[in-house]
């Protein structure tokens, strides 16, 4: 198993800090980035490979790999998508398909939350595909909720569900089990190419459709981030210091 990073979007509410740097390079807390949060989890975690898909401004991230590679003890992989200006995600995870082929702890390059969050996929290792799910939070329109069967599965991902009938959010952590990868792979493909601006949890979804299974861990009360604007990164930079 290794670890991937989806890094290779723009971040354009988070300009001017992302005109030429991407998300996963702002910093939160003396000298360490939200990249440097993320490797610190996955190694953590007992991972030394780690994929990482660049994009805008790929190069940032290639040319401090060798010291991220020193300072956290992993091996890194840049995959490079290079339609990350046009595309969405769902394309940036298919291009990881050879790198998830034998399993992965997948994580969002712009998200920071502690490494209990890994530990508690670990955990729950089983034939199934697993997605981290917080069940504490207030939903709100533009979160990545869930909807569950009793027993706990995926029946639905969307940011388009009804808060009120939501599960959770789902927080950008996954882990995909190399049962799951080839056909995660060709609901990838089918998703992007119907539209390439969907997400890579349509193709989540897509799969589920398919009968694929995605069993949902809850992450309990957790401090965590997903990045999108100023306000977001402030909150980063709170949960970071405590990480």
């Amino acid at each position: 198993m290794i670890g991937l990073v989806l890094a290779a979007g723009a971040g354009s509410r988070l300009h001017p800090l992302t005109a030429d740097l991407p998300k996963t390079l702002l910093e939160v807390e003396d000298g360490r980035t939200v990249l440097d949060v993320i490797l610190a989890n996955l190694r953590a975690a007992g991972l030394e490979d780690v994929a990482i898909v660049v994009g805008v401004a790929a190069e940032r991230i290639r040319e401090r790999a060798p010291s991220l590679e020193r300072r956290h003890g992993v091996r890194l992989e840049l995959i490079h998508n290079d339609r990350a200006q046009e595309w969405n995600n769902a394309y940036s995870l298919w291009l990881a398909r050879d790198a998830f082929a034998e399993g992965a702890l997948l994580v969002n390059g712009d998200t920071v939350h502690p490494p209990t969050v890994e530990d508690a996929l670990l955990r729950a290792r089983g034939p199934a595909a697993l997605i981290a799910v917080d069940r504490e939070k207030v939903l709100g329109e533009e979160h990545m909720k869930v909807l569950l069967d009793d027993d706990g599965t995926l029946r639905r991902i969307n940011k388009a569900i009804d808060p009120a009938a939501a599960a959770g959010e789902y927080i950008g952590v996954s882990l995909l089990e190399p049962a799951v990868a080839e056909a995660l792979a060709d609901a990838l493909e089918r998703t992007w190419r119907r539209d390439p601006s969907l997400y890579y949890e349509d193709g989540f979804q897509e799969l589920a459709d398919r009968g694929g299974t995605f069993r949902c861990v809850p992450i309990g009360a957790v401090d965590w981030v997903e990045i999108d604007d100023h306000d977001d990164l402030a909150r980063a930079r709170e949960i970071a210091c405590r990480c």
